[in-house]
Parts: structure tokens; sequence; C-alpha cells
């Protein structure tokens, strides 16, 4: 495969040869549409003009007269009444002519051989050194009548002029072509150095520095690769961290489990020892399975693109649910629950927002002190319907905020396992929000509470359910 460089030098040397093609073209165009009929009747009014100074001012030899007319950059030919012809000035590269043409002119006709004649069909037929390319003119002489055929001679008047041309168009032509070669180079640069700088993104290193300050596209091109460039690095220390903490979540109770086991084989504790063992070992299996269906339901939920299933449905009947199915956590805790949840239908995937009022009922009651409130309401807004989950827990500090929704993100740095889960909930959350077409947001202070508010689409129908 040709590289982008060569590509690009063919091109533009195709686009200047077909640039000239059409420019001679075009020209010739014009020639014939104007030009030829202009230039035709130019030189028949010098042809008449030589006739007439001769026949008014001079009585001398015809031959002497048009010798000196040659001798100004013009080509003549003379033939007389029988025939006999003779050449002035430079000569005619092809000296035939019909001999009725001749008789014409001797019968006091003009000759228009520029105009009547084809010579070619493009405008080097105005070069063309011939006889047939002339005008000729009847010129009578000391009782004599010749036929005078005259064009200029191109050669002798602007024969400088052709050669300036010929070397202006071919110096165009070879520069046009070096200064292809050198600016193709320039731009197929930076295109090379994205090249290098994918095959080090592909090998992991991401410490580029790339040229960003041109405002043209290719600047953009790598404003956005170096931006890509960033997401990427981000991406990979993502990964790393998320199979750190993956292996952090399945060593601890995996070693917990397997040092227990062990206790238990060898015999030597307590039946009071052995059941607290046991039970412990159940609680780390459970959080093994929860761990491996949260991390199922996170990589569908970002695999899936036809995960979302819409359905009608009642909104506050769904919350109430789910709090009866947490109703023994929440007991246990003596918390109070106060609700704000009149009729509202919704169009959205039941199963997925379920979860969602699981995972964040779960947090709240989670995080709140014995004899805490949590505050569950819905209400419309302007161009959205809020869900909103309240409570007087803890708290999450402000350096905590930005993160809480990051996979694996605890605030407790140390890991310890008394209120913190796998740290999936609120990273699973806020991908069943977004595919939802919806928005989360969260405002907390420590020591006051916290409160969660998801923002669904105004798909919704407050006190005019009817049920299908």
């Amino acid at each position: 495969m040709k590289s982008l460089y060569v590509r690009l030098v063919v091109t533009f040397a195709a686009i200047v040869f077909c640039s000239g093609v059409l420019g001679f073209l075009l020209a010739n165009w014009y020639y014939q549409q104007h030009l030829k009929t202009y230039n035709e009747q130019k030189i028949a009014a010098i042809g008449k003009e030589i006739v007439a100074l001769y026949e008014e001012h001079s009585d001398g030899d015809v031959h002497n007269y048009l010798k000196r007319i040659g001798n100004m950059n013009f080509q003549l030919y003379l033939f007389d009444e029988t025939g006999k012809a003779e050449a002035f000035g430079a000569p005619f590269r092809e000296q035939e002519i019909d001999h009725g043409i001749v008789e014409r002119v001797l019968h006091g006709e003009t000759y228009r051989g520029i105009a009547e004649e084809k010579h070619g069909l493009f405008v080097t037929g105005f070069f063309q050194n011939t006889l047939k390319n002339s005008i000729g003119l009847p010129l009578h002489a000391q009782g004599k009548t010749y036929a005078m055929f005259v064009r200029p001679n191109l050669e002798g008047q602007f024969g400088e002029v052709h050669i300036l041309f010929a070397v202006l168009l071919i110096a165009a032509f070879f520069l046009s072509i070096l200064f292809i070669l050198v600016f193709t180079r320039y731009l197929v640069k930076p295109l090379k150095t994205l090249t290098k700088a994918t095959k080090k993104i592909a090998e992991g290193d991401y410490s580029l520095r790339l040229d960003i300050s041109r405002k043209d596209e290719i600047g953009t091109l790598a404003s956005h690769f170096e931006q890509m460039t960033k997401a990427l690095k981000q991406l990979e220390e993502m990964r790393q961290e998320f199979v750190s903490n993956v292996s952090h979540e399945i060593q601890s109770p995996l070693t917990s489990i397997q040092g227990f086991t062990q206790a238990i084989r060898t015999g030597e504790v307590t039946e009071e020892q052995r059941q607290a063992y046991l039970a412990i070992i159940e609680e780390e299996s459970r959080r093994l399975s929860s761990l491996s269906k949260q991390l199922l339901t996170l990589a569908s939920l970002e695999k899936e693109t036809e995960l979302f299933e819409p359905t009608r449905y009642r909104l506050d009947e769904q919350i109430r649910q789910v709090l009866l199915l947490l109703e023994r956590q929440w007991s246990e805790k003596r918390l109070n629950i106060e609700l704000s949840l009149p009729e509202t239908a919704v169009m959205a995937d039941e199963q997925l927002l379920n979860q969602v009022w699981i995972n964040l009922l779960t947090n709240s009651i989670k995080f709140t002190e014995p004899g805490g409130t949590i505050f569950i309401s819905i209400h419309t807004e302007k161009e959205h319907m809020a869900v909103v989950v309240k409570d007087t827990g803890i708290g999450i500090a402000g350096s905590d905020l930005p993160y809480i929704f990051d996979r694996f993100y605890k605030g407790d740095k140390a890991r310890t396992r008394n209120r913190s889960g796998s740290g999936l909930g609120l990273a699973i959350t806020k991908k069943i929000v977004q595919k939802s077409g919806a928005a989360i947001e969260v405002e907390s202070q420590a020591g006051v509470g916290t409160t969660f508010t998801v923002r669904l689409p105004l798909e919704v129908r407050s006190k005019g359910y009817d049920g299908k």
C-alpha cells in the first residue's frame, strides 16, 4: 500500500496536470469563440494597408517593396497571373495552396484562410506556419494583377516571448512539484508522529507530548488525540485499580474461610467457637456471592446495549415493596421511615430501577444510627420527576463526595467491614440511572446526613394512573 505522503504527492501532481489541461482547453475555447475571428480581421486589415500603401504611394518595383515589408517580420507569397510564385520574408513551412484560391484572389476576392480553413481545433492553429493559414488579397502593380498572401512572422515578432512562456510553464510545473514534495512532507509529518504515538500507546506507553499549538485540523486532531491518551491512561489506571480491588475483596474472605476451616478441621476448638467460625464462613461466603453478583451486574450494564426494557408501572408501589423487603434491617435499628409517595406511574425498566432503590435504601439504613430517620418522597419538577432518599446518618466527607460513584471506592480507607460493603452498589446505581436516561445527585454533610436525588424523564402521570 502506498504511503500517505506518496498519495498526496501524486494527488497534488495530478491536480497541477489536470488544471493545466483544463486551462489549455479553456484558452482554446476562448480562442475559437472570440480571438480567432478578431485575429483574422486584424491580419486582413494589415494586408489591405500593405496593398493600399503600394498602390497609392509607390510606382517602383513591387518585389523590392514586398521584400522591405518582409523584413518587417511579415511572411508574404506573391502569385502573378501566370501562376508564378515568389516568397518574401521568412519562408512558409507549407507552401501548398489550391490553384482555385489563387484564381479567386486574382479576380478580386479576399481569401480568409485563418477563418475559412481548418487548422486544428486547438489554439495552436494560430501558430501554424502554412500558406493556407494566411490572408489573400489582390495587388495591382505596374499594370498587372497579383495574388498576395500575407501573415505575421510570429517567430520573428514573438519568438523570445514563446521561449519566455515555455520557460515559465516548465519552471512553474517543476517548482509546483518541488513545493508539493516539501509541503506535503510538512503536512504528513504530524500524522507520522500520531502513528508513532499510536504504537507507543499500544505498547502501554502513555507519556506522550504532541504539538497541539497548531490552529488547523491537524492541531485539533493532536489535541483530541492527547485527550484520548489521557483518558486511556486513566482507564488503564482504573483497570489496574479495579483488578487490585477485586483481588483484595476476594482474597480477604477467602483467607478468613481458609483459616477458620483449618481451625475447625484440627478439632482443637470448642463447640461454641466452631459455631462462631461456621457463622463467619457463612457470612464470608455470602459476601463472595454478593460480590460476584454485583460484578456480573456491572459488567452487563457496561456491555449490554439492549438491556433497558421500559414498561409503565407504579413507582410509588415499587418503593413500598422495597421497604417491605428491607423491613428486617431498618426495624432492627429502630429507624423511622417517613414517606411522601403520591400515586405515580413511570415508564422505565422496573427491574433495574428496583435495584437502584434497594442500593440507596440499603446505604441509608447501613449508615444511619439506631433511632434515626429516613425520608422518601416523590415530586414533579419542571422537566423531571424526582425521587428523594434522605437520611439522618453519619454523612459523607466533602473530600469523598466526588468519588462515591467510583467502583470499589469506600470512605473508610481501612476497609473495615462493620459498615462498608463491596463498594460497587453506588457504581451500579449510577450505571442504571444513566441507562434510564436519568440523573442522580448527592448532597451530604458529615454528622448530619445524606440526600440522594434521582431525576427521571417526565414520563409520569400523578393521580391519573389508569393501571395499564
